[in-house]
């Protein structure tokens, strides 16, 4: 009769369990909702929670609030997301970087991209590119690997931070043309676009958004994008694919996590809110002004994007010997 009792009464504590998540669920938000950008200000990563926030929090009816949190090419932001409470109030973009190619040359890595956050939904896709300073003296891309292969060493290339998908493209551009350059690593792709666009690092490995506008100014010389084909505002500049280095011409992407754990009920309902975000004509064109591509894909969908990106950049680390030890 006890053990009868007993789990009578588990029963119905596990039944109550479910109704408080489901009311929780059913209510939120009710206060304003925290989005972790795990880079510095100015960069891709921050151009696309900008432009999506302001969307997002309309359908959700709460304030979404960004909070830039760099560092660690990405990881410290992460980590402080992976340790937050799993109730919706705090979300974060999830990058390239750090859901594949900090985990992939890191063993420290603090956190696990695949057991520690909740996928949401991929929100946009876009290309990589590879730009210099205009004072160096390369209009090509076969000219700057030239130039590379005459003064080994003497050219420097700005990252995101150690560790960051810059970092890693900067490293396997650097194998495949058999060609030395300098790795300077900043506290994100913002700070390390300023030092590039004022001379001090020669050049940078980015994602489009941030450095489209300057490279339309003339303040930066595109030499070839990561892209299925020509970017529509740059014509004359070439796919790395075109170029013969196919290893090179994958797309960044920027999507929607929270902790592992939160319910599933309040994750369906960001992914509903944001996908209709991107839908936001003002949205929708602002992210194409930068090169970026909506996605919204499903939970799930996400899910095995970021398992291949991790198992991608895996291969990579290894065959390039790639490691932060």
């Amino acid at each position: 009769m006890k053990a009868v009792l007993k789990a009578g009464a588990a029963a119905c504590i596990a039944a109550l369990g479910l109704f408080h998540v489901s009311a929780q669920a059913q209510s939120y938000p009710t206060k304003p909702v925290r989005l972790i950008v795990p880079f510095a200000a100015g960069g891709t990563t921050d151009i696309v929670a900008r432009a999506v926030s302001d969307a997002l929090g309309r359908e959700l009816g709460q304030p979404v609030v960004v909070e830039n949190r760099g560092g660690g090419g990405g990881a410290i932001g992460a980590d402080a997301l992976a340790k937050s409470t799993p109730d919706g109030y705090t979300l974060g973009i999830a990058t390239v970087s750090t859901m594949a190619t900090n985990p992939a040359t890191n063993a420290r890595n603090p956190y696990d991209p695949i057991k520690d956050f909740a996928p949401i939904t991929n929100l946009v896709n876009v290309p990589n590119v590879l730009t210099v300073n205009p004072k160096v003296p390369a209009k090509t891309l076969k000219e700057f690997v030239a130039l590379l292969k005459a003064s080994p060493g003497k050219y420097s290339y700005a990252s995101a931070g150690k560790g960051s998908i810059s970092h890693l493209d900067g490293e396997l551009f650097k194998d495949i043309t058999k060609t030395d350059m300098v790795h300077i690593p900043y506290r994100g792709s913002g700070p390390a676009l300023n030092d590039t666009l004022a001379g001090q690092v020669n050049v940078q490995f980015d994602n489009l958004p941030s450095s489209m506008p300057f490279i339309q100014a003339g303040k930066l010389r595109a030499l070839a994008v990561a892209a299925p084909k020509r970017v529509e505002g740059l014509p004359d500049v070439p796919t790395f694919a075109e170029a013969g280095m196919k290893d090179m011409n994958n797309m960044a992407w920027y999507g929607l996590v929270a902790p592992a754990n939160t319910p599933a009920a309040i994750v369906t309902r960001v992914h509903d809110a944001a996908v209709k975000a991107l839908q936001d004509p003002a949205v929708k064109r602002r992210l194409a002004d930068s090169g970026a591509y909506p996605d919204g894909n499903t939970s799930a969908q996400y899910a095995a994007q970021i398992k291949r990106e991790l198992d991608l950049r895996k291969k990579i680390a290894h065959d390039q010997n790639i490691t932060l030890e």
